[in-house]
């Protein structure tokens, strides 16, 4: 680790399509709950109501609980090189007759391997593994490997929005592609494994993982002994941060062959803006940036910084339709790019401009990136979005700001408070997830004391009074 808590990360590459035959199907191997669709709503507002219901039903009535699925690659001897054993959950807004809905499912019991996947070959591609499902849905991982690491690179999500199974209704008929780098990485050799929940947010589309083992690159052809375990589920005490005043990001331990781990999340600042009306921006939030860069010995970096609240200074603009709020610690700066929809009545980030000078062993020092065709923090005029799950906002494919625990409000906002909260889908599905278990739990219980009361009933039959 270098500098502001930066650390490498893997060499980047597409993989070509496989030489190899066509790898067997791997199936989950037990029956359990597949594709829990949500019911159409009638309403954006009752989307997430009824999606709630919607798997609460199917959990309570099934009296399952979704467990992982496990998957194997082989290559062209037979001999296993990808290994996962994971649940992932999907939630994909989509348009139904003019309306926003939210499908809400999981990977299904009938999932398979691709033949599209591949082993991979050594300088010329990496491995990847595609598993599809349903009527032209797939979920891809696509793996690289630097030095002693591994790491899922980047995940791939398609999805067919003809599938009224799941997208009840939907106005387009179309095959969609949401993509995301991860932090998905383990030391060569070991297995990673990560039982908490893991959230990948793209545009439009959220995707949890959770109860992971996965390794790739593997060499026996099954799971290493070695493991290593992800960050969330590492005690808080596993990250070191540095105690020197200039803090930029904290420190993460190096010594091998000890886990990874990523800095602790950045502290929540509170930062404002004021117009002729008053305040116009207000906003509570961390702030992490995540940049990967070309080093000048042609492999790529992975600069992180933690925005420090009491270092940042913040500032911008107001008028009737837009704002922006600019913060800048040290030799960064972040612009948000706010719009309002007079029409909807609602407020959105349009847009994001980065602007950082990158460490010294980096190929081109000074970096900038900016995306303008945002639609990200959306929450009505006079209500405040909220999420408290992490966010990732796309710049670039080589640059991610990181929002956690964010709360804001743009436009009209009395007396310097925050209006009504609007929360955010992740948020959402983390409060299903437990229900979803708990209903499963109970309806266990529930077949458990009914098996017992019939037993019961059926032994005192068979005697008689004296």
């Amino acid at each position: 680790m270098i500098g502001r808590g930066r650390r490498q990360s893997p060499e980047r590459g597409v993989p070509p399509p496989p030489l190899l035959p066509p790898p067997p199907p791997r199936r989950c191997p037990r029956p359990f709950s597949a594709l829990l669709p949500v019911p159409p709503p009638s309403a954006p507002a009752m989307a997430r109501v009824q999606g709630a219901r919607g798997l609460l039903a199917a959990a309570t009535v099934l009296g399952f609980l979704q467990v992982s699925c496990s998957f194997e690659l082989k290559d062209s001897s037979g001999k296993a090189c990808i290994i996962a054993d994971l649940t992932v959950a999907f939630s994909v807004e989509y348009k139904s007759n003019g309306q926003k809905e939210f499908a809400n499912f999981f990977l299904p019991q009938n999932a398979a391997v691709e033949p599209q996947s591949s082993c991979g070959k050594a300088n010329t591609s990496h491995p990847i593994l595609i598993l599809g499902f349903g009527a032209g849905h797939s979920l891809s991982l696509n793996f690289t490997e630097n030095a002693d690491k591994y790491q899922v690179e980047e995940v791939v999500f398609h999805y067919n929005l003809s599938d009224a199974t799941l997208f009840h209704n939907s106005t387009t008929g179309e095959v969609k592609k949401a993509s995301h780098k991860t932090t998905i990485q383990a030391h060569v050799g070991t297995k990673y494994r990560c039982i908490s929940f893991k959230h990948v947010n793209m545009k439009n589309v959220n995707i949890t993982f959770s109860n992971v083992t996965l390794e790739a690159y593997l060499t026996n052809g099954t799971f290493s002994t070695n493991m290593t375990e992800c960050a969330e589920d590492m005690p808080s005490t596993t990250a070191v941060v540095p105690t020197t005043p200039k803090q930029t990001t904290s420190q993460v331990p190096v010594t091998s062959p000890a886990p990874t781990a990523l800095p602790p999340n950045p502290t929540v600042g509170k930062y404002n803006v004021t117009g002729v009306n008053g305040t116009c921006v207000l906003a509570y939030m961390g702030l992490q940036l995540n940049i990967t860069y070309l080093k000048k010995d042609e492999k790529m970096g992975l600069d992180l910084l933690n925005f420090i609240p009491h270092n940042t200074t913040s500032s911008g603009r107001c008028d009737n339709t837009s704002a922006t709020l600019n913060l800048t610690f040290e030799k960064t700066s972040v612009i948000f790019h706010f719009t309002l929809n007079a029409t909807a009545e609602k407020f959105f980030l349009q847009g994001v401009s980065v602007s950082t000078t990158l460490p010294s062993e980096a190929k081109v020092p000074q970096f900038e990136a900016s995306n303008n065709s945002m639609s990200e923090l959306r929450a009505t005029v006079g209500n405040s979005y909220k999420c408290s799950a992490e966010e990732n906002l796309q710049v670039t494919d080589k640059a991610l700001v990181n929002v956690f625990n964010v709360q804001i409000q743009v436009f009209k906002i009395d007396g310097d408070k925050f209006g009504a909260v609007e929360e955010c889908q992740l948020d959402e599905n983390n409060m299903l997830i437990p229900i979803i278990v708990g209903a499963a739990l109970a309806g266990l219980v529930l077949i458990v004391l009914i098996a017992y009361l019939i037993g019961r009933k059926r032994s005192h039959a068979g005697y008689q009074t004296i």
